[in-house]
């Protein structure tokens, strides 16, 4: 059968198209009823199949939607990490521009929650064997609890909705429970879910959920649970700790081999993730998305070849990358050449930062060695291009992953890198364009192939490291078995746990506890873990989610966000300088050289993070509609 992901969003559309009271005026008159709609494995497999929707809910951060900027990319933009190129696209957490909301803000109960607990509401009078009871009952509490995930994150305290309601239920007019007892509700879930889950992919087809599936989730909620009561003062942590090293350490035994990829470039398998057309043939991926041609569309790699991305890198991010002999920029045996020209900046650096911002070059445009350019005569314009492959055919489609010089769809090529600017196709203000989805083979601009991870074991080892640190069991041998198989993979040298002091990155981030605005640097050796997960999971939604559960956000996210190192004289007229004694625009205009302005420093402003961003708003009109959801989230009232 066709993977299951294919048909979602065309059964979505058709099948049960509603979850509310009148669902059953939906239903084909002829055919179903509610008596005969849950009686099969096959109904409920039907019946289910648009929960698999929310992995490309937008609500939640790390879901692949349409357009990256508008999905997987935001969770990373609101921590500080990436930025808008728009003149008037800056963070709308440093600039304290989130408004008051009357509706929406990620509070629904109606549609993955209401699904599940109508399919669970029928199992027991279904005609299934108990062992496929117990499989459809597991699935049910995967995305019951996949999405009570994201409404613990973003309000904490919630109501708890375990069984279908009407609209006579007492329980539309109950209190938020408080977030431990829902924690600790979906912690209960997901672990029943793992021991009863079956195997019946013959039935429900390849790339569905599974008990790896569902022990991907629980890593992922495990952490981030533990250390939110951790690093937020609730207490109580140690068990969610104790169960992402459990559950991290099984899918480790499971996945021990990481993607190389096939194009030849460094760090091949880390880039080929999000450019390879079939992941279903990739070792460590335990659940994508797939897309297929003339089925379902994705113009994730079209809109990094076209004016229309707006994603860009900031300098600050820029150098959170290691060189590639493992150590911070900042470090005396870095060897780094610093950063006033993009060359030296990219020298000699995790090769990960080339699959994630497009490198530097400069080409000759006109027929030469190839169709459209030739070199320029100058090695250093062409160091990166010998690195990441000449793009040879300048055409669409094209051969290849990420070739060098890029191109828009119509093969017109892009001369140089860095390429400044908002108007035309692949330029940036910050100089540092991403391009973490472009790909030079996919030839239809409205729909894009290449498949998307969802849960892979790189996020597993990443999960399993932090929290044997949070635990005082982080060693070198576990080192080896998780961040140093990335740094293997990425081509950078591995970690020594022993050499990692105060002095091996001074320039380390800060955590700020309640009532401390000053911050209190992260210990040494737990950076260099959160800085090797911020790298490998770039661009894919989790930067929000990890910078309010570590109470880092003040730090990424209050800074003055700046572009690479310019001469003014190489500036496009309506760009700035960044004067960083005063955090704004060069005010004078007589600044020679200095970093691309972007936005001013929000302190400066009298703005930046406020407290109460590490919770959402509850909408207005919800405790209008319920009271007892009163009093809102901390500074919300």
């Amino acid at each position: 059968m066709k993977n299951i992901f294919i048909y979602t969003a065309i059964l979505s559309g058709l099948i049960f198209s509603g979850c509310n009271d009148s669902f059953l005026d939906r239903y084909p008159k002829t055919s179903l009823t509610e008596q005969n709609a849950f009686t099969s494995y096959d109904n409920f497999k039907t019946f289910m199949w648009p929960c698999y929707n929310i992995f490309t809910n937008n609500t939640i951060g790390t879901s692949v939607g349409h357009r990256g900027q508008e999905s997987h990319y935001l969770g990373d933009v609101y921590a500080g990490y990436l930025e808008n190129k728009n003149v008037n696209g800056f963070n709308k957490y440093a600039f304290q521009t989130v408004g008051s909301v009357a509706s929406g803000n990620g509070w629904d109960f109606s549609a993955f929650i209401r699904r599940t607990n109508l399919m669970l509401s029928h199992i027991d009078d279904s005609t299934m064997s108990p062992e496929e009871k117990d499989h459809w009952k597991a699935v049910g509490y995967f995305f019951h609890s996949y999405w009570y995930m994201e409404l613990i994150d973003r309000f904490g305290d919630v109501p708890w909705v375990d069984k279908l309601l009407n609209e006579n239920s007492e329980e539309l007019q109950g209190k938020r429970e408080p977030r431990k007892t829902v924690a600790d509700k979906v912690l209960e879930r997901l672990k029943w879910a793992e021991e009863h889950i079956g195997d019946f992919s013959a039935k429900d087809g390849p790339n569905t959920i599974s008990q790896d599936c569902i022990r991907a989730a629980l890593s992922r909620f495990a952490l981030r649970e533990a250390t939110w009561r951790k690093y937020h003062e609730m207490g109580d942590y140690d068990a969610y700790l104790d169960e992402c090293i459990r559950i991290s350490a099984l899918l480790m035994d499971d996945y021990p081999t990481l993607y190389e990829g096939t194009d030849g470039q460094p760090a091949a398998g880390y880039g080929e993730m999000w450019t390879t057309e079939d992941l279903g043939k990739v070792p460590g991926i335990i659940l994508y998305k797939e897309y297929a041609p003339n089925i379902n569309a994705t113009q994730l790699n079209y809109y990094e070849h076209t004016s229309a991305h707006w994603v860009e890198m900031n300098q600050a991010t820029v150098d959170l990358y290691l060189m590639k002999n493992g150590k911070p920029i900042t470090n005396g045996d870095s060897e780094y050449e610093g950063d006033r020209d993009m060359y030296s900046t990219f020298r000699n650096r995790d090769p990960r930062l080339y699959h994630t911002v497009i490198p530097p070059y400069k080409i000759k445009e006109g027929k030469g060695e190839y169709p459209t350019w030739s070199y320029t005569g100058n090695l250093a314009d062409r160091e990166y291009i010998d690195i990441m492959g000449a793009n040879t055919t300048c055409s669409n489609p094209g051969v290849g992953m990420k070739r060098l010089p890029a191109q828009n769809w119509s093969a017109s090529i892009v001369p140089e890198i860095p390429r400044l600017g908002t108007g035309s196709f692949i330029s940036c203000r910050s100089g540092y364009y991403v391009w973490k989805n472009y790909d030079s083979w996919e030839n239809n601009p409205a729909l894009n192939t290449a498949d998307k991870p969802i849960f892979k074991i790189e996020e597993v080892l990443l999960n399993y490291a932090e929290a044997m640190w949070e635990k005082g069991e982080f060693d070198q041998t576990v080192a080896n078995q998780t961040i140093n198989k990335l740094r293997k993979r990425a081509g950078v040298a591995e970690m020594q746990v022993d050499e990692i002091d105060g002095n091996f990155d001074t320039e380390r981030g800060k955590y700020y506890p309640k009532g401390n605005t000053e911050g209190v640097k992260v210990d040494p050796v737990l950076w260099e873990i959160r800085r090797e997960r911020i790298v490998e999971l770039m661009g894919e939604g989790f930067g929000f989610y990890d910078v309010r559960r570590w109470r880092m956000a003040p730090w990424f996210i209050n800074k003055t966000a700046k572009g690479l190192w310019m001469k003014k004289a190489d500036l496009p007229a309506d760009m700035k300088l960044l004067n960083e004694e005063t955090g704004t625009a060069d005010p004078s205009g007589t600044m020679t050289e200095g970093y691309v302005f972007l936005f001013n420093n929000p302190i400066v402003e009298g703005k930046g993070w406020l407290d109460k961003y590490y919770l959402y708003q509850i909408p207005t009109n919800e405790i209008l509609l319920n009271p007892n959801l009163a009093p809102n989230n901390p500074g919300w009232d």
